[in-house]
Order: C-alpha cells, then sequence, then structure tokens
C-alpha cells in the first residue's frame, strides 16, 4: 500500500487537509448542526405535545400533521427525507440577537417508512462544550489510488442503522479493491448525496464503529483515489439521535486505518 507518485507535496497536501478539516468543525458547529441534537421523538396516529415543542402533532398515510392556534399544517416526506418544520423558543429562554443561536429548529424526519421528530437546539451541551474533532496525524501514506469496477444500474440492498429499529435502503453503484500485505479487501460503493460514499470499518482503536468517505467526481473512472486522512464521523457518533446507515455487510478493512477522525468526545 503505497501513496500514488503524482500526489501533491506532503506539506501542501497536509496543509489543504487543515484546511478542508477546519471548515468541516466550524460546519459541525453552527446553530442547528449535528452537535445540537437533543431529542428525537417518533410521531403517533393522535395528535399530542411532544416534548415542549408548540402545538399537536400526528401521523397518518398522507403524512405529518401540525395544529397550532386552530391552525393546521401539513407535511410530507419521500423515505429518507427530512426538513425543518418550525422553530421556537423554549419558555425559559430570552432570544438572544440572532435568533439561530437561541430557538430550537424542529426537523421532522421520515426513517423506515415512520415520521419523527428530531430537536436541535443551539445551546445543546455537545455544541457549548466542543473544541474540535480529535484526527490521526496526517499521512500521505494514507492516500491510495485503487481499481474501481462500476454497475451498470445501482443495486438496492437494505442496511442496518445507528438508531435501533430503523434500516436503510443502499444502493450500490460499484466496488473497489483495497490491497495491503497481499491481500485484498473489495469494498462496496454506495450512491451518496451528489457523489458516491465509502463506508466502512476497520481494526483501529479509538475511532467510531463505522465511518465515511466521501469520492467526488470519480464515478465510472477505472482507478479512484481514496484519501483516508479524510475519512469523517457520521451525525450518530456525535449523537445518540442520529439515523445514520450502516455499512453494507463485509466492508471491513481488515487493518487499522489510523487516518481521519477519530471518535469524537461527548458531553453526556
Amino acid at each position: 500500500m503505497t501513496a500514488d507518485v503524482s500526489a501533491p507535496p506532503a506539506a501542501d497536501a497536509a496543509l489543504a487537509w487543515a484546511e478542508w478539516h477546519a471548515e468541516r468543525e466550524r460546519s459541525l458547529a453552527a446553530p442547528h448542526g449535528w452537535l445540537t441534537l437533543v431529542g428525537y421523538h417518533p410521531l403517533r396516529s393522535t395528535a399530542e405535545r411532544v416534548a415542549d415543542v408548540p402545538g399537536e402533532w400526528w401521523t397518518d398515510a398522507a403524512g405529518a400533521h401540525r395544529r397550532v392556534d386552530g391552525r393546521t399544517e401539513s407535511f410530507a416526506l419521500d423515505e429518507g427525507g427530512s426538513l425543518i418544520a418550525a422553530r421556537y423558543l423554549p419558555a425559559d429562554r430570552t432570544s438572544s440577537a440572532d435568533p439561530d443561536e437561541s430557538q430550537v429548529a424542529v426537523e421532522l424526519v421520515r426513517r423506515t417508512g415512520r415520521y419523527a421528530l428530531r430537536l436541535r437546539d443551539p445551546r445543546a451541551a455537545d455544541r457549548v462544550r466542543f473544541a474540535g474533532v480529535p484526527t490521526f496525524a496526517y499521512d500521505p501514506a494514507w492516500v491510495l489510488d485503487v481499481p474501481a469496477r462500476w454497475y451498470h444500474g445501482a443495486r438496492t440492498v437494505v442496511v442496518g442503522a445507528a438508531r435501533a429499529g430503523l434500516v436503510h435502503e443502499a444502493r450500490i453503484v460499484g466496488e473497489i479493491d483495497v490491497e495491503r500485505d497481499g491481500r485484498v479487501t473489495t469494498l462496496a460503493l454506495t450512491a451518496g448525496h451528489g457523489a458516491p460514499a465509502l463506508l466502512f470499518s476497520d481494526e483501529a482503536h479509538g475511532v467510531a464503529p463505522w465511518r465515511v468517505l466521501w469520492l467526488d467526481d470519480v464515478e465510472g473512472a477505472p482507478t479512484v483515489r481514496l484519501d483516508l486522512n479524510r475519512a469523517l464521523n457520521l451525525p450518530y457518533a456525535f449523537s445518540d439521535h442520529g439515523t445514520c446507515p450502516a455499512p453494507v455487510a463485509g466492508n471491513h478493512l481488515p487493518f487499522a486505518v489510523t487516518a481521519g477522525e477519530r471518535a469524537p468526545e461527548r458531553a453526556s
């Protein structure tokens, strides 16, 4: 397993990685980012209050509904979808100059056919105490060029989820071969948000049970570059309220990938 000789000088690559990861941490710490999840509440078929969210919420075959001040709003999402359906200021809280820094965002999600409310609080302990995501030091040896094979049509499989009771349908779009010490491991690539994704586990200590690597502008190429320094924690690693898909069965590297993000520290 060697770094590609066409890779940029190590110092330049390390600086680019550091800038990229700093932006990643800024995104995580956004007022309603992944560090702000404080609740996950499946909706029922009867109208009821949910936590301290204003109004009453329920679900039926047509979608999810909210009734507040005598007015009813309805929402319909595709499987896996989400949207911010409401915002509110908790009764015990004074609004700040920037509403994003004080208001709780009510995210409506649909997972495994069921609607739920996920609450995003900018004053969540994990965001307030956030001091960055621990990482391994940048190492150009973890930039790998590997052979890829792409499917003519995506193959759909069911995978598990970080939250008990949920499953996801993953669309496998191709596969790659990763070689180490003469052993080749074949891993599935799945359709992500605009780019193929590699969800994988490995044998490193101090990392999340599985991580993700996004592959940009590679679909159809016979060789793809894996910069494992950019392996990221999925939202479930930061919160008990993440619903992230698990890797496709067999997407395990039988060695320690000492690159990318380590398991984050949690405030709770």
